[in-house]
């Protein structure tokens, strides 16, 4: 038991470091920012204050997974498969996969 949960702790920091890479994309170009900020509602000073946060990086992802084009360059400048994004989401909080049936 002890190894599946080191390597669920594993992807988990896997997936916070792709997150805090997609984060540090979105922020290296204004429009994407603003994007992010108009649909997140959040401040620059929310930014700085979150960035760390594993909820808030989920945020982050889920923006990025909002058009294919962003997924597309997104992992295209970071050399990573398109599903990578997703499988990283997630991991996070707030990307678990409910099934109810």
């Amino acid at each position: 038991m002890g190894k599946s949960v080191e390597n669920m702790g594993a992807a988990r920091k896997a997936a916070e470091t792709l997150a805090a890479e997609a984060f540090s994309w979105v922020a290296g170009d204004v429009d994407r920012l603003n994007a992010f900020l108009a649909m997140t509602g959040a401040a620059p000073a929310d930014l700085v204050r979150n960035v760390a946060s594993a909820a808030f990086l989920g945020t982050v992802l889920d923006y990025v997974l909002t058009e294919d084009q962003l997924v597309i360059a997104f992992c295209d400048s970071r050399g990573l498969p398109y599903t990578a994004p997703m499988q990283a989401r997630a991991l996070l909080p707030g990307g678990e996969s409910w099934n109810w049936t």
